[in-house]
C-alpha cells in the first residue's frame, strides 16, 4: 500500500440505505483507498501542527504538550518521567531531549522522588509556569483559528473519532494477523 496523496476530493464512500461502511469495508481500491488517504491526512496534519506551533509560539509541539501536561492540577509536585512518557505517547529519547531543552530554558526541573531515592520527578519551575501562563492567550487564539471552520458538533465528533482511532492503534498487532508457516 502506498502512503501518499489521495485524489483531490478525498470523497468518502457513503453508506447505502441498507447498511453502513465499517473501517474494514472502507478499502476501496488496491492502492490503499480511504485508509491510505486517512493516514496520509493524519501525517500531514501532524506535520502542519508541528510547523505552525513552532512558527506561531516559538516552541515545539512536544514542548507545548509537556508544559501543558505538567501544568495540570495535581501535578504541582511533578510526575515521573515514565508517567509523562506514557501520557504523551512519546519515545524515551524524544522526551529526554525535550526535557533537556526545557531544563536549559529554566522551565522544568528534575527533582528527587520523595519516596524513591533512585527516581526523579519532572516539575514545572515558577518560570515555566509563568511562561505557560503567558502562552494562554496565544494558545486560545491558535485553537480558535485552527478550528474556525468546524462547528461545535464537528469538534465533538472529531474528538470522538480520534479517540476511537487511538484505541485501535494501541490495540494493533500485525503479528496476530500474519499466517504462520
Amino acid at each position: 500500500m502506498a502512503f501518499g496523496m489521495g485524489d483531490a476530493g478525498d470523497r468518502l464512500p457513503w453508506p447505502d440505505p441498507q447498511g453502513s461502511h465499517t473501517g474494514a469495508q472502507m478499502i476501496v481500491n488496491e492502492s490503499g483507498g480511504i485508509p491510505n488517504r486517512l493516514f496520509f491526512r493524519l501525517f500531514q496534519t501532524g506535520n502542519i501542527l508541528q510547523r505552525q506551533v513552532q512558527n506561531e509560539m516559538g516552541i515545539s509541539a512536544v514542548q507545548w504538550a509537556v508544559l501543558g501536561a505538567l501544568s495540570r492540577d495535581g501535578f504541582e509536585q511533578g510526575t515521573s518521567f515514565n508517567q509523562l512518557k506514557e501520557y504523551l505517547h512519546v519515545s524515551r529519547q524524544n522526551l529526554d531531549g525535550v526535557l533537556k531543552r526545557l531544563e536549559r530554558d529554566g522551565h522544568v526541573v528534575r527533582v528527587p522522588h520523595p519516596r524513591d531515592g533512585r527516581a526523579r520527578l519532572v516539575r514545572l519551575t515558577d518560570s515555566g509556569r509563568a511562561f505557560w501562563l503567558g502562552l494562554q492567550d496565544s494558545i486560545t487564539d491558535f485553537y480558535r483559528q485552527a478550528l474556525e471552520d468546524l462547528s461545535f458538533d464537528d469538534g465533538v465528533s472529531l474528538l470522538h473519532l480520534l479517540k476511537k482511532l487511538q484505541q485501535g492503534l494501541l490495540q494493533l498487532s500485525l503479528d496476530a494477523e500474519r499466517p504462520t508457516d
